[in-house]
């Protein structure tokens, strides 16, 4: 999974040991443009950063993977207390 790109979006991947673990999965053919996936990765096993860059939260029925690192949870949550402090 790359890190980042140019604009900074963010990905993600689910992998599920079974289609039956996905709930739901939704693609608009109407004027919506979204898209809905549900499902569930069981019991929390452990979450952690791989290599600082992915947060990886495994389940006992899959795996999410997010391209979102530890200084990026720093960074939202230091930027959040500055705000309330305005407040």
């Amino acid at each position: 999974m790359e890190s980042k790109t140019k604009n900074k979006e963010r990905f993600f991947s689910v992998e599920l040991k079974s289609k039956r673990n996905l709930k739901n999965v939704t693609l608009t053919n109407g004027s919506s443009d979204s898209v809905l996936v549900e499902g569930t990765i069981g019991e929390l096993v452990q979450a952690t950063f791989v290599e600082g860059v992915v947060l990886e939260v495994v389940g006992k029925n899959g795996v999410l993977r997010l391209d979102l690192g530890e200084d990026d949870i720093k960074r939202t949550s230091e930027q959040e207390q500055r705000e309330v402090k305005r407040e």
